[in-house]
C-alpha cells in the first residue's frame, strides 16, 4: 500500500508539474501574442510597379509587426516600423534593396527585418519622409544609415550605387534627416549638409548643380533644427525657435514668399502669423508641392499646389501664400502629414483625417475621388507618414 501511495503521489506531482509548465507555455504565448503592434498601409506602392496594381488599398489595411512600435516612416515604395528594441521592419517593394534585407524582392503582405550589422541599435528613422526607394536611420550612436535607390546619390557615400541592406553614411552627432526623390538633408553636429540632385536648388547650397558628397546649406548656419521635411525638388527646416524655411522647387508657389515659377538655391524664410509646431512637405512631381503648418496656437496653414484638393480649403486654386485652413469644428490637430498630392492629420483623439488626391486609393476612404475636404477614414492614431500615394499610420 505505501508503494501505491508513492506511486499515486509521484503521478499526481508529475501531472501537476505538466499542468503548471501547460500554463507556463500559455502564459508565454499570451504574452507573444501581446507583444505585437499594428501599423495600417493604404494607398498605393508606388516604384517598380505602375500605379494602379494589386498593392493598391482603398482603406486602411492592417500589418503587424513583431514588437511595440516606437515610429514609422515611409519612401514612395515602402512602409517602416521601427521598435521599443531599436529593431526596424519593412515592407512594399524591393525592387532596388529599400527592403533592407539584402534580397531585391517584394513583400507585400509580411513585414521583413532590416539587416543591420551586429550591435547597431535604431534610434529613430524620419516620418517626413525617405527618398525615391530609398530608406535613412539614425542609430542610438548618432550615426546615420542608408539603402536602397540611391539614385541622385543622395546616401552622400560619392557614387549613386544601390544597396541592399545598410551602410552607415559619412556623418556623426546626427540628430535628423529627410529626403525625398533623388535628395536627402542631414543635420549632423548641429550643421545641415545634403547630399543628390539638385535641379531646383533642393541642396540649398547657393547652386543647382548634382552633389554626390556631402555640401553645406546656406542661410541656416547655426541654427538650432527641430525638423527636416523633404518632398520632391523641396527641402524644408523647422527650427527650435518656431522659424520655418523652404528652399527649391517653386513651380506652384511652394516656397510660399508670394512668387510662382522661381526657384530658390538656399533657405527662404517663410513669413507666418505665429511660431510653427509642426510642418509637412509634400509633392511627388514637378507640377505639385506643397506644405502644410500648425502654428503654435493651433492654426493650420497651407500653402503651394492646389489642383487636387490638397491643401483642404474646399478649392483647387494654388496658393502662393500661406492660407489659413479650417479644420473640422471640435477638432484639434496635433500630427500632420501631406504625400503627393493628398494630406492628412490626426486629431487629439487620434482621429485620421484625410483630403485630397485619391486615384490611387490614399485619401482611404474607400473610394478614388478627389476630397477637397477632410474625410475621417482611421482611429486609435498615434502617428502618420505619406510619401507619393503612399500612407502609413500606426495604430495603438
Amino acid at each position: 500500500m505505501a508503494t501505491k501511495s508513492r506511486i499515486s503521489l509521484l503521478a499526481a506531482i508529475t501531472v501537476a508539474a505538466s499542468c503548471s509548465l501547460e500554463a507556463c507555455t500559455a502564459g508565454h504565448a499570451s504574452a507573444r501574442a501581446k507583444a505585437t503592434s499594428t501599423v495600417d498601409h493604404w494607398g498605393t506602392f508606388y516604384g517598380k510597379a505602375r500605379p494602379g496594381g494589386d498593392d493598391t488599398r482603398l482603406r486602411p489595411a492592417a500589418m503587424s509587426v513583431p514588437g511595440r512600435v516606437v515610429g514609422i516612416g515611409t519612401s514612395n515604395s515602402t512602409d517602416y516600423a521601427l521598435l521599443r528594441n531599436g529593431k526596424l521592419y519593412a515592407w512594399g517593394q524591393g525592387s532596388h534593396g529599400q527592403l533592407g534585407d539584402g534580397r531585391f524582392n517584394d513583400s507585400l503582405t509580411k513585414a521583413v527585418r532590416v539587416r543591420f550589422p551586429a550591435g547597431v541599435k535604431i534610434k529613430s528613422i524620419p516620418t517626413d519622409v525617405m527618398p525615391f526607394d530609398s530608406a535613412l536611420a539614425i542609430d542610438s550612436t548618432g550615426h546615420v544609415w542608408g539603402w536602397g535607390f540611391n539614385c541622385g546619390g543622395e546616401l552622400c557615400l560619392g557614387h549613386p550605387r544601390a544597396y541592399a541592406r545598410p551602410v552607415r553614411l559619412p556623418f556623426t552627432q546626427v540628430t535628423a534627416a529627410a529626403g525625398a526623390s533623388d535628395h536627402a538633408i542631414y543635420d549632423a553636429g548641429g550643421k545641415l549638409y545634403a547630399c543628390g540632385t539638385n535641379a531646383f536648388g533642393e541642396l540649398g547650397d547657393g547652386s543647382f548643380t548634382t552633389s554626390y558628397v556631402p555640401v553645406r546649406v546656406r542661410n541656416l548656419n547655426g541654427a538650432r533644427v527641430a525638423t527636416l521635411v523633404a518632398s520632391y525638388g523641396n527641402s524644408g527646416a523647422l527650427l527650435k525657435n518656431g522659424s520655418y524655411f523652404d528652399w527649391g522647387l517653386d513651380s506652384r508657389g511652394q516656397l510660399g514668399n508670394g512668387t510662382t515659377g522661381r526657384s530658390a538655391d538656399r533657405p527662404v524664410k517663410v513669413s507666418l502669423p505665429g511660431r510653427v509646431r509642426l510642418a509637412s512637405l509634400g509633392g511627388s512631381l514637378g507640377n505639385n508641392g506643397q506644405t502644410l503648418v500648425e502654428l503654435t496656437n493651433g492654426k493650420l496653414l497651407a500653402w503651394g499646389s492646389n489642383a487636387d484638393g490638397q491643401l483642404g480649403n474646399g478649392t483647387t486654386g494654388n496658393e502662393p501664400l500661406p492660407l489659413r485652413v479650417a479644420v473640422p469644428a471640435g477638432v484639434t490637430y496635433r500630427s500632420l502629414a501631406t504625400s503627393g498630392a493628398t494630406s492628412y492629420a490626426i486629431s487629439t483623439t487620434g482621429a485620421v483625417y484625410a483630403w485630397g488626391a485619391s486615384s490611387q486609393g490614399q485619401v482611404g476612404a474607400g473610394t478614388r475621388a478627389n476630397v477637397l475636404t477632410p474625410v475621417k477614414v482611421a482611429s486609435d492614431a498615434v502617428a502618420i507618414s505619406a510619401t507619393a500615394t503612399d500612407v502609413e499610420a500606426w495604430i495603438r
